[in-house]
């Protein structure tokens, strides 16, 4: 169902696009505007994004196998993994295994996410789709235990890889794609405040089912603003004694 919030940001996009005026070519052709810099952009390479609630760091296994496995096989949860491509581990060695390609990795490029609070690796993510030429890449591959679901270390992350896709790399696309069936995702892709584009129908098959897949994007233009939006929301002070937001990352 198309709500009115969902018509009102297509109708601006189309009002937009209509007063738009494009510059023209020699051939009096509308062509996209030209950039300062055309230069690709870089491949990601760090070994840690250090924030106040969480640090995020490239996955290793030597790091962060023990603390992986236990929200990937000993304590995962099944109906987490239902809009993956990969099905559930069945094994220690799987896990290992899998990590062991995700260290090797570069696109993918795989995390780990280190709450502060108990020293522990509570989610994996990784930076996708990875397009130097276009200076686009996607977020995905997001796994998080139910400790770290739905806390300022887990929005704190997505804020610290964003900040590194937007100033670090240079980057002037980011990408956020889910099964259109996937609400808790497309969710939390709105509530970063990646805008939704559309959907692709039959973008793909895997486990056997159909995929519509829905697809979100930050530019670079944008960042600014969703900056200073996330500090805002980070900041101690937007917290109570129990650690309870008292506005919403939406309200900022």
């Amino acid at each position: 169902m198309c709500t009115l919030k969902k018509l009102y940001n297509l109708y601006s996009g189309f009002t937009h696009y209509r007063n738009y005026r494009a510059p023209l070519n020699q051939y009096q052709q509308e062509v996209g505007p030209s950039l300062v810099d055309a230069s690709p952009g870089k491949i990601p390479d760090i070994t840690l994004l250090d924030g106040r609630y969480c640090s995020v760091e490239h996955l290793t296994v030597v790091d962060h196998y023990e603390d992986i496995l236990n929200f990937y096989f000993t304590n995962q949860i099944l109906s987490d993994w239902t809009y993956m491509y990969a099905d559930p581990f069945e094994s220690e060695e799987a896990v290992r295994q899998c990590l062991e390609d995700y260290e090797q990795s570069s696109n993918p490029y795989f995390f780990a996410i280190r709450d502060k609070a108990s020293g522990k690796v509570l989610g994996t993510f990784s930076l996708m789709a990875i397009t130097p030429k276009n200076r686009s890449v996607e977020m995905g591959r997001v796994i998080l235990a139910p400790a770290l679901q739905k806390t300022r270390a887990a929005t704190e992350a997505q804020y610290l890889v964003m900040k590194y896709v937007f100033e670090g790399l240079d980057y002037r696309r980011y990408e956020w794609k889910c099964d259109s069936l996937n609400r808790p995702s497309a969710n939390a892709a709105q509530r970063l405040g990646f805008t939704y584009e559309g959907r692709f129908r039959n973008h793909a098959i895997y486990k056997g089912r159909s995929r519509d897949t829905d697809w979100f994007s930050i530019i670079d233009s944008e960042w600014p603003a969703l900056k200073k939006r996330f500090e805002n929301w980070l900041s101690p002070e937007n917290f109570d004694e129990k650690g309870q937001q008292k506005r919403s990352l939406r309200e900022f």
